[in-house]
């Protein structure tokens, strides 16, 4: 969605506008006759793009929301420099980058509800914005539930006067509105895009995610176990209409040539338009022994490096060595960096550009949704399991077998293939804002911490603190434990 952001900067600035003369007006007793109410601005398929495109801008932008949110997830494994002491503000701004996505996608869909657009739209156009809106509005909510927990559920139905004084939903009720709006959106986007709209949503990304909602139900907090099943059905379903496929390279799976398929199903997109946070941040910065011409922000924890079975996926993903062939051992700083976001173009990397995409579902996850799924729903791994994962398996190894890092089997019981699946997402999606997600859900954030930091940990780190301010600004919202 986020291509088509510059296009309609016009009409951002009209919406931010209408905002803020809405805000303005409030204490008037009168509405001035010039005075366009949000809602009502909304007459044109432009305008609702406008206001899907601000809302995506709000989490994935240069230098900002999923742009530069590593250091949300470093108390995680992979990460370097987490320490597992996370602070009363820790997440905050992607709080506020979320609802601030949300409240564009409200007044768009509260337009289209209201029927602002008339007849400037078929019903058929009509039923795909909605969808647009409704997938992203989803996935603001499934990030943010995942995070934080109970949080305040806002919708185009939420009165404005309600807003000062709102209340935590709890996370089922979350959760509801997130299965309707990705069943909705799977239901009416079309299955692909034509080249010039090509990044946006469609049915199979809000498939492949609608899956891992489920699969996250069926985990820790809720721990409602009959979702195994749901989200296998529909990670199955997503095989079997074989739109979708694996990248056959390991190397190519983050080349610029496939940041749109067949692998990608959704993901925050950059262009040359408009570009993603420079790709330094996963480099190491030029000193004597390695020199990347990197900044150095983002890193491996060397521990973890360490544990990642030597194969072609990990020469792939992670940059281990300096351009001299230097191992990071060796380097004045040894630490490991992030290799899978560096396949820009040499000259677009020396101007300090990047037009990476981050991936929010691929092919090789609903390979993995599907593995653990079906084996928690059938009580051990079936033939069907066993070659989803091997798939993935397969390509990491190159195609040959490596005893580092062996297939799957049906003999496994279902504890040792559930731990299995869940290694090898921890390798697949490293540094994909993912593995954080399933170590909460798995409640193993404890187990593969580090020993040095393990001290710092309490059933607690499973969910972020509501940030200060909100409970400032608001007396009914309600902190989580662990927290001041």
């Amino acid at each position: 969605m986020k291509h088509i952001k510059y296009s309609f900067r016009s009409f951002n600035i009209l919406l931010i506008a209408g905002l803020c003369l809405a805000s303005s007006c409030k204490k008037l007793d009168e509405k001035p006759i010039s005075f366009v109410d949000p809602v009502d601005f909304f007459t044109n398929p432009d305008q609702v793009e406008a206001a899907l495109a601000a809302s995506m801008d709000r989490i994935w932008s240069y230098w900002g929301g999923y742009g530069y949110a590593q250091n949300v997830f470093y108390n995680d494994d992979q990460y370097n420099y987490g320490d597992l002491v996370i602070g009363n503000n820790h997440g905050g701004f992607l709080w506020n980058q979320h609802y601030l996505s949300l409240k564009n996608l409200n007044l768009a869909i509260g337009a289209m509800k209201k029927g602002t657009l008339g007849t400037a739209v078929s019903q058929a156009e009509l039923d795909v914005l909605m969808a647009q809106a409704k997938f992203i509005r989803a996935h603001n909510y499934f990030q943010l539930v995942r995070m934080f927990g109970d949080v305040p559920l806002i919708t185009e139905d939420t009165p404005e006067e309600a807003l000062a004084g709102i209340t935590r939903s709890p996370a089922p009720d979350v959760y509801t509105l997130i299965i309707s709006d990705f069943t909705e959106a799977a239901a009416n986007l079309p299955s692909t895009w034509p080249t010039e709209k090509r990044g946006r949503p469609t049915s199979g990304a809000a498939k492949g995610l609608l899956a891992k909602v489920y699969l996250t139900m069926a985990t820790a907090p809720l721990n409602e176990v009959s979702n195994y099943q749901k989200a296998a059905d529909i990670a199955n379903q997503i095989i079997q209409e074989g739109i979708y496929s694996l990248v056959p390279d390991i190397n190519k799976v983050f080349s610029l040539e496939t940041k749109y398929g067949p692998e990608m199903m959704w993901s925050y997109n950059s262009n040359y338009a408009d570009g993603n946070t420079h790709a330094q941040i996963y480099r190491g910065w030029s000193q004597e022994g390695f020199g990347f011409g990197g900044w150095g922000d983002v890193s491996i924890q060397p521990q973890w490096e360490a544990q990642y079975p030597a194969s072609p996926r990990k020469d792939a993903y992670l940059l281990t060595q300096d351009e001299n062939g230097v191992n990071y051992k060796d380097w004045q700083d040894p630490s490991p960096f992030v290799r899978k976001f560096m396949y820009d173009k040499q000259e677009d990397y020396d101007n300090y550009f990047s037009v990476m995409n981050m991936p929010v579902i691929r092919f090789a996850d609903v390979l993995l949704i599907f593995a653990e799924a079906e084996n928690m729903a059938k009580g051990g791994p079936t033939q069907a399991a066993v070659d989803a994962v091997n798939m993935v398996i397969d390509r990491a190894n190159g195609y040959v077998a490596n005893p580092l890092h062996p297939k799957l089997t049906i003999g496994m019981s279902k504890e040792v293939f559930d731990a299995a699946v869940i290694e090898e997402r921890n390798q697949e999606f490293c540094f994909e804002f993912d593995r954080w997600f399933d170590l909460i859900r798995k409640r193993i954030l404890k187990e593969k911490s580090i020993p040095i930091i393990q001290q710092n940990f309490t059933e607690d780190d499973y969910l972020f603190p509501i940030p200060d301010n909100e409970i400032l600004l608001n007396s009914n919202l309600t902190q989580n434990p662990g927290y001041n």
